[in-house]
């Protein structure tokens, strides 16, 4: 099969043949439908995350199950799955504790660590997140896959994978905004964009999308944001403020993973507000805030990783969302590529062209 595998940080993608492994016992095979073009791929690729290589990247995606292991119980030959790139156990503390995506069970490590096949010359090479979506097929761990039954384009059902979820669950999990309040999200890519939308359903009355790029701030304008607020035209903690009588937002998302958007979301939540932590940042980073300021205005900052969701419970909730024309998965679409096209679609990110890329 074809994979865009990761052979030298800083480096383009390789298209290589890989020959899959063995299926085990607990493995799922899958012909890969879609997938998603994440920034957190970008980050492995271009070094920011080391994760090691060769490895097939990709960790969003969507397929249909082709075989199964002896001791698979949870799908079967045929099924729409929504790939996980944080499996669930269901056995540890954290699953057992309503925090999934926490899990540290013991098919969660298997999956992130095996060997997903062999290049020619024999190497071994893993898939990202136990996933490894940018191919054409796919062995997982049942734990990373969750059944779906759904009409819903793979293109669109792909993004539930990671920006959907990471965005929405964001605002439902995390930080549980509240009708009528008023919502701050920087950085309006595929992840914000669900931020976005995650407040509206919420019922937020004020979303102000903060974001260079016009194409992004129209785009959250159609998805329900409220205010659009391009940081070219001044400090955007001070035109945020300006907007709600000098208090700043009752929550405030971040969305790009850089310290100085993380103090500027900091900055822009009110007192007693609340602060979520989206974006993955460089594993090197680092933020400080002033102790006096943490206790005086006493605001929340949450870590969220993948929107709090609780995946077997939240994919098949998001895809009725959709369904039902609640959640806009199709306006996230910006391009559809081939896997040959997986570094013109890392360029794209990069300059501001899309939303979301997907593989098909």
């Amino acid at each position: 099969m074809k994979a865009a595998v990761l052979t030298a940080y800083g480096e383009p993608l390789s298209i290589e043949d890989v020959t899959l492994g063995a299926l085990g016992p607990r493995g799922v095979h899958l012909h890969t439908e879609a997938s998603g073009v994440c920034h957190s791929d970008l980050s492995v690729a271009n070094g920011s995350v080391r994760l090691g290589h060769p490895m097939i990247l990709g960790h969003e995606g969507t397929g249909t199950v082709l075989a199964v292991g002896s001791d698979v119980t949870r799908v079967r030959p045929g099924d729409r799955v929504i790939a996980s790139f944080e499996p669930t156990c269901g056995n540890c503390w954290f699953c057992l504790h309503e925090q999934s995506q926490l899990c540290n069970g013991t098919a969660a490590r298997l999956a992130a660590g095996a060997p997903k096949g062999t290049l020619p010359d024999g190497t071994p090479v893993p898939g990202f997140t136990g996933l490894g979506t940018f191919a054409e097929e796919m062995h997982v761990d049942e734990s990373a896959v969750v059944p779906v039954q759904t009409d819903l384009p793979s293109d669109q059902l792909a993004l539930i994978g990671c920006a959907v979820t990471t965005g929405v669950g964001a605002a439902l999990n995390t930080a549980q905004v509240t009708p009528g309040s008023s919502v701050t999200v920087i950085g309006c890519g595929g992840v914000g964009q669900s931020v976005v939308q995650g407040a509206r359903i919420a019922g937020a009355a004020r979303i102000f999308a903060v974001d260079p790029v016009a194409m992004k701030r129209e785009t959250a304008a159609q998805l329900g944001a409220t205010d659009l607020i391009d940081p070219g035209d001044g400090d955007p903690v001070q035109q945020v403020k300006d907007a709600t009588d000098g208090r700043g937002s009752d929550y405030a998302f971040e969305v790009i993973g850089h310290p100085d958007t993380i103090t500027q979301a900091y900055a822009t939540a009110r007192r007693g507000g609340t602060v979520v932590v989206v974006g993955m940042a460089r594993s090197d980073a680092t933020v400080t805030f002033g102790a006096l300021a943490l206790f005086y205005d006493s605001k929340r900052i949450l870590g969220c990783l993948y929107g709090g969701a609780q995946v077997r419970r939240d994919f098949p909730r998001f895809v009725q969302l959709a369904e039902t024309g609640r959640l806009d998965l199709e306006s996230l679409v910006s391009r559809h590529v081939h896997l040959d096209d997986v570094n013109d679609a890392f360029r794209a990110m990069e300059a501001g062209e899309v939303i979301r890329s997907v593989i098909v």
